[in-house]
């Protein structure tokens, strides 16, 4: 079953984050994103910029052979890059391992990636190369292209459901938090105490049905 899930890294983590140290208000987008062979991701948009003045000399960093401006459009440039996969990054990663990237879009603070796996095992494996060779992602959001699972098999009750789908509404898992257990308790009426419960006993419920009972 298909699963797709979204990743966030800090920005020096990653070959590009050498463009916002001369363009710092610019927003990255990789193009193309379907991997071929080692012409992994060949080209990029560089969005916010002054395209008649743009200029990419003197950016290194050793994860990056060559860059080459292709085409620009008053406030976009797009650019041809020649990835150096010696460099452990999670392009490699993807090349490493049985996923797709879905979407890259990076920002000064933050990079963040969307990829797909044909099976849950190909994220897994995804996440284990980065935990080995050291390269610092988050995880955001996983979810299956098709259900996993019927309600009644999460063992969820209807305040655990309501509770987690109002947090996750609220951005309580969201990174910073946007919502905390006193917003929630105040949306739901109810006291802190029984919010932290309710978050507690239903995402270990959703642990057990979904991660715990996929890999047994």
């Amino acid at each position: 079953m298909a699963i797709e899930a979204s990743f966030t890294a800090e920005e020096g983590e990653f070959p590009l984050a050498e463009v916002f140290s001369k363009f710092p208000a610019a927003r990255i987008e990789l193009d193309r994103v379907v991997p071929t062979n080692d012409a992994l991701i060949p080209y990029f948009w560089l969005h916010d910029v002054d395209a008649a003045s743009i200029d990419l000399e003197g950016l290194e960093h050793p994860g990056i052979n060559d860059l080459q401006i292709i085409d620009d459009l008053e406030t976009e440039v797009f650019v041809r890059i020649d990835w150096d996969f010696e460099y452990e990054s999670v392009l490699t990663a993807i090349l490493e391992t049985n996923v797709t990237l879905l979407s890259a879009v990076g920002k000064q603070d933050k990079w963040t990636f969307e990829i797909r796996g044909m099976e849950q095992e190909a994220v897994s494996n995804f996440q284990s190369y980065c935990l080995d060779f050291d390269i610092p992602i988050e995880l955001v959001q996983l979810h299956a292209l098709s259900p996993m699972h019927s309600e009644n098999e999460y063992d969820l009750t209807d305040t655990q459901r309501e509770t987690l789908v109002l947090a996750y509404t609220l951005g309580y898992y969201d990174s910073p938090r946007t919502a905390t257990q006193d917003d929630l308790a105040d949306e739901l009426e109810i006291t802190r105490q029984a919010v932290a419960s309710r978050l507690q006993r239903g995402t270990r419920r959703l642990i057990a049905s979904t991660l715990v009972g996929a890999t047994e």
